[in-house]
Order: C-alpha cells, then sequence, then structure tokens
C-alpha cells in the first residue's frame, strides 16, 4: 500500500474536482491510502469512502474572471485567507505522509495560485524519502498567450517525475493545445480518459426521443439554456429537459423555470444524467471535458455548443476535434441564438439514425486505472530495485566519514557526471528523471562524433544540464591492453587536432553551447595533452581519482565513485561492501584537498540494482548538513569556487547520485 495525495483547486466548474475525485477512488480501490485536497467550494462528492478530504479555506471566481480570487461570500481573497489556505495544505501534505503527490492542472494552469502549489512542492521536495511528484491535465489545456508563461510552466516542470495526462492521444494529443517541447515530452505519460462509469448505460423511460439540454455545473451554461427555452418554442412537436447545474444561483432556476414554453422542463442536474442521455433523441451541450465522456459512453447523438467566453479555446477544440471525428456536431458560441439553435436541432432531428451517433467510440476510457498502474509502476521501481540489498547495507563507514569531517568543520562538495550521451534513449530519460526527482544537476559527457539529432531535441529544455566534450568518436586506439581514444599511444599534433574538432563537433550538434570541458574516454589521457588544452579552446578537464598538479589556464575537476563493476559477469553493482568503504575513504581524501567529490554514472549500461544504488547514496549524502550539489557550469566557471558556486542548495534536501568510469584502484571500465 502506497500514500498517494491529489491536490485541486475547482473555479468555474467542478470538472476538476470531478476527475480528481474519480483518481482518488481509483487508487482507494486499489489499496491506497489517499487524502484529496481540495481547494474550490465545497461540493457533494459520492462514494468518498476510505479518502481522506481535507477542505482549504475556499475560494471561487465570478465568471471568467481567473485572476480575481473571491472567498464564498464574494469578498476579495485577502493575504490572511491565502495563508490558510497553504498552511491547510502544507498540513495535509505532513499528515498524509505521501508517497506520490498529485498536483490537479498546476504547473499548467492555475498561476493565480502558484504560491500555494509551489510551497507544496517545495515541501514534498524537502521531504525524506521524497515522494513522486506527478501533474494530472486533461485532454486540452488553455494555452498562455505570452511565451514567457510556458517557459514558466516547463521550469516549474523540471521539479516533476512525470505528467499524467487524461487524454486518449489517438484521438487528441496534448501537442494539439499545448507546445510540447523535448524536454517535457519524456514526462507524459498518456492514461486515457478519467471515466468511472460501465459502458452499457440503461435508458429512462421518461425521456425516450425527447431532447436533453445541459450546460456543466456552473453559471456558464446559462447563455445555453436561455437559448435552449427560445429554441424550443421553434421546435414544438419535441420535448425538451434544460438540466441546469447545482452552482446555479435558484434565482437563476426560478427565471428559466418562470420563461419556459409548455414543453420544455428545467430541473436541476441529475445522478442519472448518462441514462438520460441514453434514452434521448439529442443531447445539446457545452464541450467539458466530463459532458464529452457523457456523450461517448451513453451514444447519444450531440450538438455541441462550446463554451469559448472569456477567450477560453478548450471547449472549442475537443468539440471539433469530435466534430471531425463524426462524432458530433458544433454550434460556435459567438452564432449561438434560439433560432440558429433550433436549425441545428432540427437537422440533426432529421438525419439518418445513428448519425452522428456517438456509439462504440474508439476512444480509451479507462484513464483512472491507467492512472493507478502507472503511478504503482513509478513507485515499484523507486523501492523494488535492490529487495535484498538495500535493506541490509551497511552505511556506517559513509555516516562515520561524513562525521569525521563534520567534527574538523569540513564540508563537502558533490557533483555528477554521466558518460557515453549519443541520442535520446529510454536510459537517458530514466537519468534525467532521476536528475529532476532528487534536485542534482547532472553534466552529460556526450561523445561529438556520435551524437545524433535526437539528443539534441531531447536536451533542448534542460535548463540545469550541462554537456560535456566526452572525446571525438570514443574509439580505442591502444595497440594493447587498457582502452584509450587520447591516449600516448599515437601523435600529440594528432591528439590536439582530435580534441579541437571534438569541441568543434560539439558546438555544432549538442544543440547547445557545451562547457568546454574534455572528459578523455575510459578516463585515460596522454600527458601532453592537458598542458596544450587551453590553446585549443578548452577550459577544463575531468577524468577519474584524485586530480593531480594544478595545470595553467586549465580547471581539473575529477569524478571519484564508480558504482559499475566491470570487469564482473553482465557488469551491474560493485559490491557494497567493498564500494561503501572505498567511498568514504574517497570522500575523506578529496574533502582535505578542497576538492569537489564526482560521481560518474554510465545511464546506458546500469542495472536496476546499480540505479537504486546511486539514489540513495545521493540521498543519504544529499541529506548530510555538510554536503553542498555543485554543477559542472559552476565548477568549470572561470575562478570557480566550489563553495561559493555551487549550485543553490537547502542544506538536507535530497538529491541523486553521479557514478565513475575507473574505480579508485585504476581498473578501467569500458567508455
Amino acid at each position: 500500500m502506497s500514500r498517494i495525495l491529489i491536490a485541486v483547486t475547482h473555479l468555474l466548474g467542478a470538472g476538476h474536482l470531478t476527475r480528481a475525485a474519480a483518481l482518488a477512488r481509483a487508487f482507494a480501490g486499489a489499496g491506497h491510502a489517499v487524502t484529496l485536497v481540495s481547494g474550490g467550494m465545497p461540493a457533494a462528492l459520492p462514494r468518498l469512502d476510505g479518502i481522506r478530504l481535507r477542505q482549504l479555506p475556499p475560494v471561487r471566481i465570478a465568471g471568467t474572471a481567473f485572476t480575481a480570487l473571491l472567498d464564498p461570500d464574494g469578498a476579495p481573497v485577502g493575504p490572511d485567507h491565502l495563508a490558510a489556505r497553504r498552511a491547510a495544505l502544507l498540513a495535509a501534505l505532513a499528515e498524509a505522509e505521501a508517497d506520490a503527490v498529485i498536483t490537479e492542472l498546476f504547473p499548467f494552469g492555475r498561476r493565480v495560485l502558484a504560491e500555494e502549489f509551489e510551497a507544496l512542492v517545495a515541501a514534498a521536495r524537502a521531504a525524506a524519502p521524497r515522494p513522486l511528484l506527478l501533474a494530472s491535465v486533461r485532454d486540452v489545456l488553455a494555452r498562455p498567450s505570452r511565451p514567457d508563461r510556458i517557459a514558466a510552466t516547463h521550469a516549474r516542470l523540471s521539479a516533476y517525475d512525470a505528467v499524467l495526462v487524461h487524454a486518449d492521444p489517438a484521438l487528441l494529443p496534448l501537442d494539439a493545445s499545448w507546445p510540447v517541447d523535448g524536454a517535457i515530452r519524456p514526462l507524459l505519460r498518456y492514461t486515457g480518459y478519467v471515466d468511472e462509469a460501465p459502458a452499457a448505460v440503461l435508458p429512462v423511460p421518461e425521456i425516450r426521443a425527447g431532447i436533453v439540454v445541459s450546460g456543466g455545473s456552473s453559471a456558464a451554461g446559462l447563455p445555453l439554456q436561455q437559448a435552449a427555452l427560445g429554441a424550443a418554442r421553434l421546435v414544438p412537436e419535441v420535448s425538451w429537459r434544460v438540466l441546469v447545474g447545482r452552482a446555479v444561483p435558484e434565482a437563476d432556476l426560478a427565471a428559466l423555470r418562470e420563461t419556459a414554453p409548455g414543453n420544455v422542463t428545467v430541473e436541476r442536474a441529475r445522478p442519472d444524467f448518462r441514462a438520460l442521455l441514453a434514452g434521448a433523441a439529442l443531447s445539446v451541450s457545452q464541450a467539458g471535458y466530463n459532458t464529452v465522456l457523457d456523450l461517448l459512453r451513453s451514444g447519444c447523438p450531440a450538438l455541441l455548443v462550446p463554451f469559448e467566453a472569456g477567450h477560453e479555446t478548450e471547449q472549442r477544440l475537443r468539440a471539433e476535434t469530435l466534430a471531425a471525428r463524426g462524432l458530433a456536431r458544433v454550434l460556435p458560441e459567438a452564432e449561438l441564438t434560439a433560432e440558429r439553435l433550433a436549425e441545428a436541432v432540427a437537422a440533426l432531428l432529421a438525419a439518418p439514425a445513428g448519425a452522428p451517433g456517438l456509439d462504440r467510440p474508439p476512444v480509451a476510457l479507462d484513464g483512472a486505472a491507467r492512472s493507478v498502474a502507472i503511478v504503482e509502476a513509478m513507485l515499484a521501481e523507486r523501492t523494488a530495485a535492490l529487495p535484498s540489498i538495500l535493506p541490509a547495507l551497511d552505511w556506517s563507514p559513509l555516516d562515520e566519514a561524513l562525521a569525521r569531517l563534520a567534527g574538523a568543520g569540513r564540508t563537502l562538495t558533490l557533483w555528477w557526471r554521466d558518460d557515453d550521451a549519443c541520442a535520446h534513449t529510454p536510459a537517458l530519460d530514466r537519468l534525467l528523471a532521476l536528475s529532476r526527482r532528487t534536485g542534482v544537476p547532472v553534466a552529460l559527457a556526450a561523445i561529438p562524433g556520435r551524437a545524433a539529432p535526437s539528443l539534441a531535441a531531447r536536451l533542448a529544455a534542460e535548463d540545469e544540464i550541462d554537456c560535456l566534450v566526452h572525446g571525438l568518436i570514443h574509439e580505442n586506439h591502444a595497440p594493447a591492453g587498457k582502452k584509450a581514444e587520447l591516449g600516448p599511444h599515437r601523435p600529440p599534433a594528432l591528439l590536439e587536432d582530435e580534441a579541437r574538432r571534438a569541441l568543434a563537433l560539439a558546438r555544432a550538434r549538442f544543440g547547445r553551447p557545451p562547457l568546454p570541458v574534455l572528459v578523455p574516454p575510459w578516463n585515460r589521457i596522454a600527458p601532453e595533452l592537458p598542458p596544450a588544452l587551453p590553446g585549443l579552446g578548452y577550459r577544463g578537464f575531468s577524468a577519474f581519482g584524485l586530480r593531480g598538479p594544478a595545470l595553467p589556464g586549465l580547471i581539473q575537476v575529477n569524478t571519484h565513485i564508480d558504482p559499475v563493476a566491470w570487469h564482473a559477469p553482465g557488469r551491474g553493482l560493485v559490491d557494497p561492501a567493498v564500494l561503501l568503504p572505498r567511498a568514504a575513504e574517497t570522500i575523506g581524501q578529496a574533502a582535505e584537498r578542497d576538492e569537489p567529490v564526482g560521481l560518474l554514472t554510465h545511464h546506458l549500461v546500469q542495472d536496476a540494482a546499480t540505479w537504486a544504488f546511486c539514489a540513495a547514496l545521493l540521498e543519504r549524502l544529499t541529506r548530510h548538513p555538510i554536503v553542498g550539489i555543485a554543477r559542472a557550469a559552476a565548477l568549470f566557471a572561470p575562478k570557480a569556487s566550489p563553495v561559493s558556486q555551487t549550485h543553490v542548495r537547502v542544506a538536507g534536501t535530497p538529491r541523486d547520485p553521479p557514478s565513475a568510469e575507473d574505480d579508485p584502484k585504476g581498473r578501467k571500465a569500458p567508455g
């Protein structure tokens, strides 16, 4: 059993809350402990048995003024109200002790509440162990008009492990409404549409052959409902039933009833809505997420009048997508009059039976169950990789080394390098996800001569990732013995030429300016080459082990901890009983020399045990108060100070591990 927290605030209708509650029920049904935190106006939510519902001090809006928050009495929300919400949200997180935190819509929306969501994200990232962070979004998003807001959303996503997209990409991929780039695409997990109802819906006899008009839960549907009354007068031979949302004031409901003609019944929205649709001749509705699911399940022919006030585009895109599939017809809101509505209704009623029916849609509607499966798999990947090793690890050598350094008043700077990147692969996605999850920036030593366009595309928006120059083509030129590309077996002039070409290729192929730092393949380099590197345009050099004497014009920052058992069958993880004491010794030596400690990983070859060990190691190191996290760009900056120019880090915040190519004893790994 895992602990799941879902945070949602609905402002206009109840669709966001309805979807979040459906997810909560799915997780609870699978045996997980679920906390549902709601920040909108209280609403009746069925079947919440076993789910902890935490209501924040509510907020709402008037009309489509999404940036003007109101309290339940309609007064503008002040700082004290927002502070109370933030405190209640963080208290719910502390109470839940969540293994996974899901923020509904944020960071793609709810910018007006960004401060409280960011506080939740920061608190989750500071927890130990850190929970998974996931965003939950519908099929269509409102794309901001300002590019800086899109950039801000993508920056916030750097803290997230995945985005649950509750859609079927065969019908409506997220790209249709949001600029999905190479940075966020690996985060997307399509779940299918979130719908809890069974496929079969029995019709309600009283509404057979009539027209059902609905407009969602809020007052946003009133223009459609008012136009429907006029249209009903023009189509008097058919019975109409107008359903009014629960959030619509009583006065508006009464006004509709008073002006309704005799062939119209006006009533509140009903729990048997799908059954009404199953027996209806036609549905006239907006195109909200949940309404469309009702139509898909019931098979009722549909006329969609998408909500477009306040420059909203979500419903229009969804409606036109269904229309293009022959699943509905669309009447734009700008054309909505009683006359145009009556014409469209008459045309649909006269159409051949089944057109444009929504029966048996080829759309994935099991999004709640798929969401649970996706999150369970991500949690299992975290915890199941080392079921027999992690609980038995003896961390005492590492803990004692850190305690000695703390007692001596020393600090430790940790950085992470990963070697051999060439292209966008699932292993690279896993590496970058681990970096995001832990907050430790990774420096990719990428191979210029083998860099595929997909590598640049994948790294395009990864602002925290630095690229280093990993040789030219990572080819062994040693005649015998230990492998080397830039070793002493070749003329110095040829080595200098290859180093120069490598830097030029890196600038052309990495899609971003690389750090002018050479990482020799197999961590081996001819002694004549490093002194020549500044003249070739390089500023830094990185290999493995404790660094040697300083070279004029060249910054050397090495890696020291390599968890891969390069010479064992199948490689795998070095025996932790050997690896941890060795790492503790190296850490002590490096700290005494004021040398940053580097973890070097190889994402293309690591097995599950090695990944899990690295995550556990980094979590332990980064929680320690004397350990700071350094980004390669800071370490290799001119006159860099590992203490003053390290990556921003809050003491005690969890991060993740790097790995090396050669072990401290000089045994070399294949690059």
